[in-house]
């Protein structure tokens, strides 16, 4: 079996989480909120679940090219690769990062990550399905370097593991470290819509890129979180498409070639005047007021997701494509009906009706795999949770 780190963090994902919600009561502050945490998880289920079928091949096109183009060759064993997938991973996403703010069609993709009012370890979570493909270029000139794929995977993979901690509001400054490494305070400054905040602070994990290229900003004023246009959605699969549908009203309000042009203009091109310090300070977080069942309700069905997508992320090497492609069906069926139930839209009823007649169906008929696994059983009844 092949050991995804992202599976096997999953576990301590969730710990991690919970220690922060109990030390924020300790502190009397709110750090969750059940809706926003189960659109964050869920946009980090689907873009986990939809990586089951686009990671293979970015680290086939990574292996092909190292394997015929390396134009450096190490010593087996050295440690040199390392050191310098290290340190290309984290100047890479920097760079990847900072342009993922600059130009739209990138930051169609990386806004995602930035729609929560809130801020916390579940935000480290909410990432964007396509993230790893416009960041994958970024990586490739490693491959020229000699840096074999394992190695570029492995770092890649601790970087992400690493930036899950910055993600909270509870751990302040941490005082030399602060002019090193990427912290708590100063993610809190990326994720913030100030005006003196606006895109800054990218690093992965050295902050050292951005004190060098300029972009670095210290955390004074209280963060105000998410984007200047608010989402006003729960929905984890609408939070995926939104950014690209703004993107498109935007083109089509264009005329001639100003309509291509946009894709790779800045996201304040053409805009309206951004908010004042004192507006952002008194903006209201989006809520909806929902009947405690529904909420209850969504919750039942999202904790067996997560299930789900963790037997999914360890078993996806043994099971066929028919397989997972059912599976991830209804993993989407699940936060889409979810997010439509929590958003308050008439549809999500019988489009939930639908999706548990269709779970039901798909237990009664569905045949374990060759050897014995069972693993689209195993998905289908954790996503199918209390219901069955």
């Amino acid at each position: 079996m092949h050991l995804n780190p992202i599976a096997l963090a999953i576990p301590a994902f969730l710990v991690a989480m919970g220690l922060e919600l109990l030390v924020a009561r300790a502190r009397r502050r709110q750090a969750y909120r059940l809706s926003d945490s189960i659109a964050d998880l869920g946009c980090g289920v689907g873009q986990q679940v939809a990586g089951l079928f686009m990671a293979a091949s970015l680290l086939a096109a990574y292996e092909w090219l190292f394997s015929r183009a390396s134009l450096v060759h190490f010593r087996s064993g050295s440690g040199w690769p390392w050191l310098v997938a290290f340190l290309w991973v984290d100047v890479a996403y920097y760079w990847w990062h900072r342009l993922s703010h600059r130009v739209n069609f990138l930051w169609a993709v990386h806004a995602v990550h930035h729609q929560s009012e809130d801020f916390n370890l579940a935000v480290a979570l909410r990432q964007a399905i396509l993230s790893p493909v416009t960041s994958f270029p970024f990586y490739l000139p490693m491959a020229f370097l000699g840096v074999p794929t394992l190695a570029f995977a492995t770092l890649n993979a601790l970087s992400t593991l690493y930036q899950f901690w910055i993600h909270t509001e509870l751990v302040r400054k941490i005082g030399p470290l602060e002019r090193i490494l990427n912290t708590p305070s100063s993610h809190r400054v990326h994720h913030a819509v100030n005006p003196r905040y606006l895109d800054r602070n990218y690093a992965a994990v050295l902050i050292v890129w951005d004190r060098l290229f300029g972009t670095y900003v210290p955390e004074r004023e209280r963060p105000v979180y998410g984007v200047t246009k608010p989402i006003q959605s729960f929905n984890p699969l609408w939070a995926q498409a939104q950014p690209w549908s703004e993107l498109a009203v935007k083109a089509l309000a264009l005329r001639g070639l100003d309509r291509l042009r946009v894709l790779w203009r800045s996201p304040d091109w053409r805009a309206s005047a951004l908010p004042s310090e004192e507006d952002v300070q008194a903006r209201p977080k989006f809520d909806r007021q929902l009947g405690r069942g529904v909420g209850r309700y969504a919750f039942v069905q999202f904790v067996p997701l997560i299930a789900a997508t963790f037997l999914l992320l360890l078993w996806a090497d043994t099971a066929a494509v028919r397989s997972l492609g059912v599976a991830a069906l209804f993993v989407f069926w699940t936060l889409l009906t979810v997010g439509g139930l929590l958003d308050g839209h008439r549809w999500a009823v019988p489009a939930e009706i639908a999706r548990l007649a269709a779970l039901g169906a798909a237990l009664t008929c569905w045949a374990p795999l060759p050897g014995g696994r069972g693993i689209s059983a195993l998905a289908v009844s954790a996503v199918l949770g209390s219901a069955a």
